[in-house]
């Protein structure tokens, strides 16, 4: 268990750091790496970790893309995933 949160974590943290957006959200302003990490530090909005669980995302899903936008003055993630049985989703969840 702790292995494949590990794993999963590490995926997160990959995504954010390439900075990949191929989620859609082009219209939108979106936050750049460092605006993301300092929301997430002061507790402007919810880690990814915390927000795919909160939406019962499996953790053995797999992260393709992270993009987090204002959308009419709410933060939201657009997030592009892998599950388990193949199948390609694009979430979009609340940030706050």
């Amino acid at each position: 268990m702790k292995t494949t949160l590990a794993k999963f974590l590490a995926s997160i943290v990959l995504v954010l750091s390439l900075g990949l957006d191929e989620s859609g959200a082009a219209n939108a302003a979106c936050l750049d790496n460092r605006q993301i990490q300092e929301a997430v530090s002061s507790g402007q909005i919810k880690s990814l970790a915390a927000v795919l669980v909160s939406a019962g995302i499996d953790g053995s899903a797999k992260i393709l893309n992270v993009a987090i936008c204002d959308e009419g003055g709410r933060l939201v993630y657009h997030i592009g995933v892998l599950t388990s049985s193949d199948e390609a989703q694009n979430l979009v969840l609340q940030a706050q």
